[in-house]
This record gives structure tokens, C-alpha cells and sequence, in this order.
């Protein structure tokens, strides 16, 4: 048994989207750390540039707005135009709406659910002939969902369609890994927890209060996304499929519910 590349991603092109911040960057360092070349997409097109630019010269920039169907086609097409062949595709764009219920907009429903749910799907049937060249029996393709631990249990806020979306695509997860296997392209998905980003605010800018209620006592950090991105993506993972990878300090697997008094 030869470990030594067991983590490799020598020779992969990756397309990560959302990749200039958050989750997403933290991916795009990962893989680039393991000899990946990486695109990353985001809708700012300047900001998306300037963090390419950051990570390095195996790092490219393909901004695009992928909440709509045609803007997932845009991209695959001009990633088909620069690339024969895709490894690793990391489906990581996605937003949040917390509206009380009463108020809770269609907008907030909409925006979500089509970004979150309809894109990743749109995006890797775009892709699926670019992942396709890249695949075999002995080293699979890869599709990574950036999905949640809100699509696994309850959080406090009223984020009625981040629930659903996220809920959503790790049934979806599920149900492409079924199709997609036979193409010798593996889907599983990333559940994360507390990480401080632009869309979890709380683990940002409040990170000690937040890490009280987390069983590990910490939020998450770039390393802990990494190893797991990592794992998934390379030859340690080939033979994961269609399951959702809890990272998160045990919030929703290694924590005890609350005591009721009989």
C-alpha cells in the first residue's frame, strides 16, 4: 500500500464556485496546496479577479452569476473553451434570507431555493461532458456540494428557504451520486457548521460567543474545510459516494438534547 499521494491533487482542474470568499476560498487554498490548478467563479467579476490573483498562478478567474440556468451554461461553456477536462467541480455559491414568517417574502424563497437547490444541478448537467473526459474506473470525477448542517437539523432563525434548499440538496446529492456513478463521476457533499464568512456573520464577528454552543468549544477553521474538500476530492475519497460530510464540532451529530422533566 503506497499512502504517499493518497491526498494528491497533482494534475486536477478544479472549478469551485463562490470561490473568492468564505468556504469557497478556503477550498480553492486547499486544493492549490495539493498541486491543483483552480478556477474559481463568483458574480464580481473584480473581486473575483483580485482573489485569483492572491491565491497564485495555478488560480484563474471565470466570474459568472450562476443563479439562473442560462448563467450555469455561460460558465460551462467557457470552462469547456479553457479546459479539456474537469476533475473536481465544487458547488459552493449560495445565499441566505431570514424573514419572521409572516413577513417572509417570495423574493427570499426565489433567490435561495435557485441558487442553492437549482443551480448545482444546472451547473453539473452543464458540466457533465467536461467531467465525463475527466473520469474512469481507476480515478473518478468528482461533484462536491457545499450544503449545510441547517439541512440537518434547526437552527434558532427564521431561514425558511436556506432550510429547504439545504435539506434539498443533500437529497439531491444523493439522487445525482445514483446517476452520476455510472459515469464513474462521484457527488457527495460537505455539511459545514460555524465558519466565519460574509454569509454566517454570528461565527465572523461573534466567534467566542458562538463557540460556547459547539461541543468542540471552537468554530471551525480553514484546515478543518480543508481536510475534508481534501479528502473528497482525491484518491482518499474515491470511494465515497452520495454521502454528506458532517464538519462542524459535533453541533448536529455530538450534542445532547435538552433534558425534559417528566
Amino acid at each position: 500500500m503506497d499512502t504517499s499521494k493518497l491526498f494528491s491533487l497533482e494534475g486536477r482542474v478544479a472549478l469551485i464556485t463562490g470561490g473568492s470568499r468564505g468556504i469557497g476560498k478556503m477550498i480553492a487554498e486547499a486544493y492549490l496546496a495539493q498541486g491543483a490548478k483552480v478556477y474559481i467563479s463568483s458574480r464580481k467579476a473584480d473581486v473575483c479577479d483580485a482573489v485569483a490573483e492572491e491565491l497564485g498562478p495555478n488560480c484563474y478567474s471565470m466570474p459568472q452569476d450562476v443563479s439562473n440556468v442560462e448563467g450555469c451554461r455561460e460558465l460551462a461553456r467557457r470552462f469547456a473553451a479553457a479546459e479539456p477536462k474537469l476533475d473536481i467541480l465544487v458547488n459552493n455559491a449560495g445565499a441566505a434570507w431570514g424573514v419572521p414568517f409572516e413577513e417572509f417574502p417570495e423574493q427570499g424563497w426565489d433567490k435561495v431555493m435557485d441558487l442553492n437547490l437549482k443551480s448545482p444541478f444546472f451547473l453539473t448537467q452543464a458540466l457533465h461532458e467536461s467531467l465525463k473526459a475527466a473520469a474512469d474506473a481507476s480515478q473518478p470525477a468528482k461533484v462536491i456540494n457545499i450544503t449545510s448542517i441547517d439541512g440537518i437539523r434547526l437552527n434558532p432563525w427564521e431561514t425558511y428557504s436556506y432550510h429547504a434548499s439545504k435539506s434539498g440538496l443533500i437529497y439531491l446529492t444523493k439522487r445525482l451520486a445514483a446517476r452520476l456513478v455510472t459515469d464513474h463521476i462521484n457527488v457527495t457533499s460537505i455539511a459545514p457548521g460555524a465558519f466565519a464568512s460574509d454569509m454566517n456573520r454570528a461565527a465572523r464577528d461573534r466567534g467566542e460567543e458562538v463557540a460556547k454552543g459547539i461541543p468542540s468549544g471552537r468554530i471551525g477553521e480553514a484546515e478543518d474545510m480543508a481536510g475534508a474538500a481534501i479528502y473528497l476530492a482525491s484518491r482518499a475519497g474515491d470511494y465515497v459516494v452520495g454521502d454528506t460530510i458532517t464538519v462542524d464540532g459535533g453541533i448536529a451529530h455530538g450534542a445532547l438534547g435538552n433534558s425534559i422533566d417528566a
